[in-house]
């Protein structure tokens, strides 16, 4: 697993989560749905991270 790949799954968490909060806060309903959107493609790939770590043989 590359460390790579869930420090960018973290990265894109984190910008969706800052995207959604700020388009709640000042009533951007686009910025709020892109930062879902994002938030949600880190979700993905972390979660994908974790099943091929689960897969892989110690």
């Amino acid at each position: 697993m590359a460390a790579n790949e869930k420090a960018q799954a973290k990265g894109e968490q984190a910008k969706g989560k800052i995207k959604r909060v700020v388009g709640d806060a000042v009533g951007n309903e686009s910025l709020r749905a892109e930062g879902h959107l994002e938030e949600s493609k880190g979700d993905l790939r972390a979660a994908k991270e974790k099943a091929k770590d689960a897969v892989k043989p110690k």
